[in-house]
């Protein structure tokens, strides 16, 4: 017990990290989740990211659909990433930063999709960008931003 009142910063500053890092992992957990459901109910929308000859099927109406996400990392991963960057390696912490703005990027551009009543999502593209006040000084990321774009496409019934 005496340990703790002659180090009271240190233990607040313990007790601050581990929170961070278990509300961080928690909100992450639950973003994977909400990603893995949406994207079971969206399965049979068909994104492709080339384009395909339709003149058996005539179309309807074409319209530029987009989806964007900005997802943020958490201070907690920072650190970890910053260390892992001194000694080299896989940063784990930015690979599911940028798998869950991508993959929540797709889900929002066939959620717009659907929404217009599209059947198809063709020349689906997709970009990156770093952004945040320390993104491009002190190159580190803050915030990563992706956006899906593509043409819906709707078929005509007849």
């Amino acid at each position: 017990m005496e340990i703790f009142l002659q180090y009271p910063d240190l233990f607040i500053f313990l007790f601050l990290a581990c929170l961070g890092y278990g509300a961080g992992t928690w909100t992450e957990k639950r973003h994977y989740a909400s990603i893995r459901q949406r994207e079971a109910e969206l399965l049979k929308m068909p994104v492709v990211t080339g384009g395909i000859d339709f003149s058996s099927k005539p179309i309807e109406h074409a319209e530029l659909v987009t989806g964007s996400a900005v997802i943020s990392i958490d201070y907690f991963k920072r650190l970890l990433a910053i260390l892992r960057n001194i000694f080299g390696g896989r940063v784990k912490s930015y690979e599911s930063l940028v798998d869950r703005a991508r993959r929540e990027a797709i889900l929002r551009l066939k959620e717009s999709a659907r929404d217009n009543g599209a059947d198809i999502v063709v020349n689906m593209r997709l970009e990156t960008a770093a952004i945040g006040q320390s993104a491009n000084r002190k190159r580190q990321i803050g915030s990563v931003e992706a956006i899906a774009y593509g043409t819906a496409l709707t078929f005509s019934q007849k």
